[in-house]
């Protein structure tokens, strides 16, 4: 079992190796002029178990390009079987054809994938669960609900609703609400535009309560902040929000700032460090255990599944 690291979340790489108690394989990964990716892998691993693990975040495009040819680098040096460890899956809100005449990008880039070498994909809360039926290889799909429940318990919150940000986040919400034995509530919300959203409705009673957002991805931030201003208008007491991936676009972390959450808890499936240096609005809890167990658990062939019961 040997593990080859990407450039775009080198902190996570290293830190899932030291949970594995391996070194990170000898490789060089680099630009040319024009942009090109080149990929060397300077070490034998003809015959070795192969996880290379790279997040499809931004720059999406070259992110993706570079973990394609680091598969096919490594298929090409004969390794034994390949898993390409995504902790963030980019492309994965282009999951159905929501207008006519658009692109399905999360099956095409699931294609990529699979006809780049992969023999195995182990990705972290994806965006839709039916992406995992558009690989013709094995998925294995992580989940952060345990870790943030636990969270929840140690920070001794009392008086929690759990809030779904829209209807589609309903059994995310609902599977962390039964961990802190809580209730739910449901924001209604259209989207006028793509990236877009306001606040239509709200169901269930938040008054003088601690609301918890849950929620999978945070990009430009305008969904969680009128999310977060719609609860505290009919009386919450705080706003709380756990994100799996923080996308963090634009201006996002200026709007988090000035907006009424008290905390935003987020994960290191995308390398944020620069962006939020010294903010003291958001907290990062690492998944590199949870990954690691699971990369160990794949390699010796036993439960995945178990990690969540």
């Amino acid at each position: 079992m040997k593990v080859l690291a990407g450039t775009s979340n080198l902190k996570l790489c290293k830190n899932i190796a030291r949970q594995l108690r391996l070194k990170l394989v000898n490789s060089n990964i680099r630009r040319f002029a024009d942009g090109e990716v080149y990929v060397e892998i300077n070490e034998n691993i003809r015959g070795n178990s192969i996880f290379v693990v790279q997040s499809t975040s931004n720059p999406a495009n070259d992110n993706l390009m570079e973990l394609l040819i680091c598969i096919d680098a490594l298929r090409r040096s004969s390794a034994k079987n390949i898993t390409a460890v995504i902790p963030y899956f980019g492309y994965a809100r282009q999951d159905r054809k929501v207008v006519p005449r658009t692109a399905i990008s999360a099956k095409l880039v699931s294609n990529l994938i699979t006809n780049s070498g992969a023999n195995r994909i182990l990705s972290v809360d994806l965006h839709a669960g039916q992406i995992q039926g558009f690989f013709d290889i094995p998925v294995d799909n992580l989940f952060t609900t345990p870790i943030f429940a636990r969270h929840i318990k140690k920070s001794k919150l009392n008086n929690i609703i759990c809030v779904a940000p829209d209807v589609g986040g309903v059994e995310r919400t609902r599977a962390l609400s039964r961990r802190i034995n809580s209730n739910i509530a449901i924001i209604d919300k259209r989207r006028p535009a793509p990236g877009k959203s306001e606040v239509m409705n709200l169901v269930g009673n938040v008054k003088g309560k601690n609301c918890i957002i849950v929620d999978d991805i945070i990009d430009s931030g305008g969904t969680i902040v009128n999310a977060a201003k719609a609860l505290k208008d009919k009386g919450a007491k705080d706003v709380y929000v756990y994100i799996t991936h923080a996308v963090l676009s634009g201006s996002a972390v200026g709007k988090i700032e000035k907006s009424h959450i008290k905390k935003l808890i987020t994960t290191d499936t995308i390398d944020n460090s620069k962006k939020i240096a010294n903010n003291k609005k958001i907290e990062i809890i690492s998944l590199a255990p949870m990954i690691s167990e699971a990369m160990k658990r794949i390699a010796n062939s036993t439960s995945v599944s178990s990690l969540f019961k």
